[in-house]
C-alpha cells in the first residue's frame, strides 16, 4: 500500500500515472531519460482522495512530506523557500491521470513576496523582471486560490500594459499596488506573506479544482469514469522572460490539425508560459526560435523526436529557455483533431513504431465521428468578416453568442450557436462543448480555445484580431462591419475564415488514411454493422461507409411524403376491405419502386424490411384541424348567396364530419402502445400483404436484373408468438403467389423485431417459426422502464447530473434492465433456434458503449443510423480487442 504522499520526480515511477497523474509521470520519464527538466516533486492522487475523505483537510503528515520535498529543492538548486536575498520560487500544477485540459491553471512564481521580490530585483540586477514575476503570481495567485474575478484584474492589467508589457518598472509597481488592492476588496484577505503559507493554499487549491464545475463537465463531456484525483507538480521555476536569449513554448512532435510529421508550435521571446497558452501576446512559429536560438530549436527538435520514440505517440510538450539553456517542463499524450488521429496513427504503423491493432485502439470511435462533419462550400457571394488561424477542422455556422452561460443555455433549446469570445477560460468550457463553433480574437493554435476545441471535435478558428467584442453592447465590429449577438455567422475551421451568415455546408471527403483504419478494424471486429436506411439513396450512402447490409428499413418513413401519406390516409380511413384495397393499389408501386432501389444499392448483403409500425395518429388527421375547418365551413354556409354554393359546401361539411368521426373512433389515449405494429397488419391483413407483394416483386424485378437480392421480413411489436404466426403466414403466402406467377423463387427470411419485455422472456417460442430477432432497443428500453424517449429529456439529464443515473439509458443501453433481457431473449432463442441471426436496430447499435456490451452477448450484427456506421464498425473492432 503506498504510505508516501510525496514523490521526487528524480525517484518516482513514470509508468505510476495513477499515483502521480499525466504530468507527473511525464516529469519523472524526463527525468530518468537524463532530459533537463527543473527539479520537482509531485504530491500523489492518493493525498487528494485522502484530502476529500478528510472534509477537505489535508492528510496527516502531508505538510512534513511537502517541507522535506522542498529542502531537497533547496538543496539542488542553492536557493532558499521564503529566501528574500535568494529566493527559491516555484510553480504549481494540476495532474490528472487522464488528460484535462484547463481543470486549474498554473500558479507561476510562487515563494514570491513583497520582502523577497526586492532580492530578486537586486540578485538578478533587473528590477523589471523581479517586478513583473510577483505581478504575475498576485494575478494567479487571487484568481486561483482566492476566486478573484478576472474581470476586474484583466481590466487593471489592459490599462497598465495596453500591449502585455513595459519597461516601466514603476508602471510594473503601481499595477501590482492595483492588483493587491482587488485582491484585499474581492477576498477579504491579502495575498500571504510566508511562502509556505502559499504552497499550503496552492496545494488545497488543486485538490479542490478535482471537484469544481468546469472539472466535472470536462469528465462528463468526455465521458471519463474511474479516475478519483489529482496530483499537484510543484517544479522549480526557471525563467523564459529573463530577456532576448530567452522565451518559451509549446511544441507538438507532430501538426495536431493535420497530422503532417513535423515540429510545430509556437514560441514567444522574453515571455513566460502563460503569455503562449492564454493568448496574451501573439506568439510566433517555432521557425522563429531556429532563427533565433539555433541551438536552443536543435535541441527541442532531438528531444522531441525521443520523446515520441519512447512514447510511441505524439507528444504535447513544454519548454522554457533561460538564457540559451532549454528546459523541458512538460511531455503528454497530445490532443489532436479527428483528422490528425487517424493520420497518426497509421503513419506510426508505417513508421515500425505500433501495430495496427494498437492503431485501432487509439483511435476512438468518436473521432471518426468527427470526420464525418461538414465543411463550408466555397462561394464567391460569400462575405469575409474575419480570418484568424484555423485551430480545429470542420464547418458549422449558428447564431452569434458572447457567454458561455448562454451559450450553453440557448443549445439546450435547439439553437446552434457560435461562442465568440476575447479568448476562453476553463471557465467558458461548458459553452464550448454547447457551441457548434467557437471564434476567439487572441491567442494561437495552442491556446486554450485551440486545445479543448480540437480535443473535443468542434470547429475553432482562433486569434481573428481584426475582430473587435464589445461586451457591453453585445456586438462585435471588423472594420465599418457589426454583428449582434443573435445574428448568424459561419466558421470554416479548416482554413481559419469566419464568414457572414449561414453557408452551405457539405460532407466530408474521407481519406485513404480513414480507409485504411477502417480496412484494419474491419478484420479485428466479429460483430457485423449494417445500416438503418428506409430509401435507395439512404441505402447507398450506407454502401459508401461500408455497411454490410441494412438491419432497419421502416416502411412507414416512405409513406411520409406527397401523395403518399394522402394515400395511405384513404386505407386507415376506408370504411371496408374493398375501399382499403383501391388505396393500398395506388401505394404499391411506389412501395416496390423503393425496394427495388434498395435492393439494387444493397446487391449482395442482407436488408431486413420491417412491415407498417406507426401509431395511427402518424397518419390520420389532427382532429383540432378537422373542426377548425368544420367551423369555417359552416361561417361560409350562413354567408352563402346561391344555392350551387350550399349545396357543395353541404358535401364538404358531411364529408368533413365523415372523416372527424373516423378520426375520433381511431384515436388513442397512448398510441405508443395502441392500434401499431403486427396489430394493424392483424387487423388491416390487406396492408400486410400489399407490402410483401411489393417486396417480393422487388425481389424479382431485381433477380431478373442480375443483382443479389437477400430479403429479410420483420414483423414489428410482436408480443405473443400466435402474432407472429398470423402474419408471417400472410407474408410466406404471398411470397408462394408472387414465384408461382414468375417462376421464380427467391430465398428469404421471416422474423420480428423484439422490443416488448414479453416477447423477450418469451423468446423461445416465438423462435419456433422466427428465422431472425432484431432487438428494437428504443422500444424496449421505453417499455421496460416506462418512459416516453419524447418525454424523458426533460428530466432524465437531471437525474444524470444529480448521479441517480450514470448515463441517459435511451443513449448508451441500460445493462441491468434492458441488457438483460437482451440477455435473456438470446439465450431463449437460441436454445430452440442455433442458427438464429440475432441483431440490435435501436439507437444503441452506433453507441460505443453499448456495442462493448453487445459483443459480449453474443448478437451477430448491429445496426445504426447511416453517418454512425463507420463509428460502429470502429467500435465493434475494440470491442473486439477489449
Amino acid at each position: 500500500m503506498e504510505t508516501s504522499f510525496v514523490h521526487s520526480i528524480a525517484e518516482a515511477d513514470p509508468t505510476r500515472v495513477d499515483l502521480l497523474g499525466g504530468k507527473g509521470a511525464g516529469l519523472a520519464g524526463m527525468a530518468r531519460a537524463n532530459l533537463p527538466v527543473p527539479p520537482a516533486f509531485v504530491i500523489t492522487t492518493t493525498a487528494c482522495r485522502a484530502y476529500f475523505d478528510g472534509d477537505r483537510n489535508p492528510p496527516e503528515g502531508l505538510w512534513d512530506e511537502v517541507d522535506a520535498a522542498l529542502e531537497e529543492l533547496e538543496r539542488q538548486t542553492g536557493k532558499g523557500f521564503g529566501d528574500t536575498a535568494n529566493p527559491l520560487l516555484v510553480s504549481v500544477r494540476s495532474g490528472a491521470p487522464v488528460s484535462m485540459p484547463g481543470m486549474m491553471d498554473t500558479i507561476l512564481n510562487l515563494g514570491l513576496t513583497r520582502s523577497s521580490v526586492e532580492g530578486l530585483a537586486e540578485l538578478t540586477g533587473r528590477p523589471l523582471f523581479a517586478w513583473d514575476a510577483y505581478r504575475r503570481f498576485v494575478r494567479m495567485f487571487a484568481e486561483i486560490v482566492f476566486g478573484v474575478p478576472a474581470q476586474p484584474m484583466d481590466q487593471a492589467t489592459e490599462h497598465a500594459l495596453p500591449n502585455g508589457r513595459t519597461e516601466d518598472v514603476d508602471r510594473i509597481i503601481s499595477l501590482v499596488d492595483r492588483l493587491e488592492r482587488i485582491t484585499l476588496g474581492h477576498a477579504r484577505r491579502p495575498i500571504p506573506g510566508d511562502p509556505r503559507e502559499q504552497l499550503q493554499q496552492a496545494i488545497a487549491a488543486v485538490f479542490d479544482s478535482w471537484n469544481n464545475k468546469r472539472a466535472r463537465d470536462y469528465r462528463k463531456a468526455n465521458g471519463i469514469s474511474g479516475v478519483h484525483g489529482t496530483g499537484v507538480t510543484v517544479q522549480t521555476m526557471v525563467f523564459g522572460n529573463f530577456g532576448k536569449d530567452s522565451g518559451t513554448g509549446v511544441a507538438f512532435t507532430r501538426d495536431p490539425a493535420t497530422g503532417v510529421s513535423e515540429l510545430y508550435g509556437e514560441f514567444l521571446v522574453d515571455a513566460q508560459g502563460e503569455d503562449v497558452v492564454a493568448g496574451l501576446r501573439t506568439p510566433l512559429d517555432l521557425q522563429h526560435m531556429a532563427e533565433v536560438m539555433p541551438e536552443a530549436h536543435e535541441a527541442l527538435a532531438e528531444i522531441a523526436h525521443r520523446l515520441e520514440r519512447h512514447y510511441g505517440d505524439m507528444q504535447d510538450i513544454e519548454f522554457t529557455v533561460e538564457r540559451g539553456k532549454l528546459w523541458m517542463l512538460q511531455t503528454r499524450r497530445a490532443k489532436r483533431s479527428a483528422r490528425a488521429a487517424v493520420k497518426v496513427a497509421v503513419d506510426l504503423v508505417d513508421e515500425g513504431v505500433i501495430d495496427s491493432r494498437e492503431a485501432v485502439r487509439r483511435i476512438t470511435p468518436d473521432r471518426i465521428n468527427e470526420l464525418l462533419h461538414p465543411v463550408v462550400v466555397p462561394d464567391d457571394d460569400a462575405v469575409l468578416l474575419a480570418e484568424g488561424l484555423p485551430a480545429s477542422p470542420g464547418g458549422a455556422a449558428g447564431i452569434v453568442v458572447f457567454d458561455a452561460d448562454e451559450a450553453a443555455e440557448l443549445a439546450a433549446h435547439g439553437t446552434d450557436v457560435v461562442l465568440v469570445r476575447t479568448e476562453t477560460s476553463p471557465d467558458d468550457f461548458h459553452g464550448m462543448m454547447a457551441a457548434k463553433a467557437v471564434v476567439t480574437t487572441r491567442g494561437g493554435v495552442t491556446s486554450h480555445a485551440a486545445v479543448v476545441a480540437r480535443g473535443a471535435g468542434k470547429t475553432c478558428v482562433v486569434g481573428a484580431g481584426a475582430i473587435r467584442i464589445d461586451y457591453d453592447q453585445q456586438l462585435l465590429r471588423v472594420d465599418g462591419t457589426v454583428v449582434s449577438r443573435g445574428e448568424e455567422i459561419t466558421v470554416d475551421g479548416t482554413t481559419g475564415k469566419v464568414f457572414l451568415g449561414a453557408l452551405r455546408t457539405d460532407e466530408p471527403q474521407l481519406d485513404e488514411y480513414f480507409e485504411r483504419v477502417m480496412t484494419w478494424a474491419d478484420e479485428i471486429r466479429t460483430l457485423g454493422v449494417r445500416a438503418n436506411a428506409d430509401t435507395p439513396e439512404d441505402a447507398e450512402a450506407a454502401r459508401r461507409l461500408g455497411a454490410a447490409g441494412i438491419g432497419l428499413c421502416r416502411t412507414e418513413h416512405m409513406f411520409f411524403t406527397g401523395e403518399r401519406i394522402e394515400a395511405m390516409r384513404q386505407v386507415i380511413m376506408a370504411p371496408n376491405a374493398v375501399a382499403r384495397a383501391e388505396h393500398l393499389a395506388k401505394l404499391e408501386p411506389h412501395q416496390a419502386s423503393d425496394f427495388e432501389g434498395i435492393f439494387r444499392a444493397m446487391d449482395g448483403f442482407p436488408v431486413t424490411i420491417r412491415l407498417l409500425d406507426p401509431p395511427l395518429h402518424e397518419f390520420l388527421p389532427r382532429q383540432e384541424d378537422l373542426l377548425g375547418r368544420i367551423t369555417d365551413l359552416k361561417l361560409k354556409l350562413k354567408e352563402a348567396a346561391d344555392l350551387e354554393t350550399m349545396d357543395r359546401l353541404i358535401d364538404e361539411i358531411n364529408e368533413a364530419e365523415t372523416i372527424l368521426d373516423r378520426v375520433e373512433r381511431l384515436s388513442e389515449v397512448n398510441p405508443m402502445l395502441g392500434h401499431r405494429g403486427c396489430r394493424l397488419g392483424i387487423a388491416f391483413p390487406e396492408i400486410t400483404e400489399m407490402q410483401a407483394r411489393a417486396i417480393f416483386t422487388a425481389a424479382v424485378r431485381c433477380v431478373e436484373q442480375g443483382i443479389d437480392v437477400q430479403p429479410e421480413i420483420m414483423i414489428p411489436l410482436v408480443a405473443y408468438s400466435s402474432e407472429f404466426a398470423q402474419q408471417e403466414k400472410v407474408v410466406r403466402d404471398t411470397a408462394s403467389s408472387i414465384f408461382n406467377r414468375t417462376g421464380l423463387s427467391i430465398a428469404y427470411k421471416v422474423g420480428t423485431m423484439i422490443e416488448l419485455p414479453r416477447a423477450a422472456l418469451t423468446a423461445d417460442r416465438i423462435a419456433e417459426r422466427a428465422e431472425f430477432f432484431s432487438f428494437g432497443t428504443n422500444d424496449l428500453t421505453q417499455t421496460t422502464i416506462g418512459l416516453s424517449r419524447d418525454d424523458s429529456s426533460r428530466f432524465l439529464p437531471g437525474y444524470v447530473d444529480r448521479g441517480l443515473l450514470e448515463y441517459d439509458p435511451f443513449q448508451t443501453i441500460d445493462i441491468d434492465g434492458v441488457g438483460e433481457l437482451v440477455k435473456v431473449g438470446v439465450e431463449k432463442g437460441r436454445k430452440v433456434r442455433n442458427d438464429l441471426k440475432i441483431g440490435v436496430c435501436g439507437e444503441h447499435g452506433g453507441d460505443p458503449a453499448s456495442i462493448d456490451f453487445l459483443q459480449g452477448v453474443g448478437i451477430d450484427y448491429v445496426s445504426c443510423s447511416t453517418y454512425r456506421v463507420p463509428v460502429a464498425r470502429l467500435a465493434a473492432a475494440r470491442a473486439a480487442l477489449d
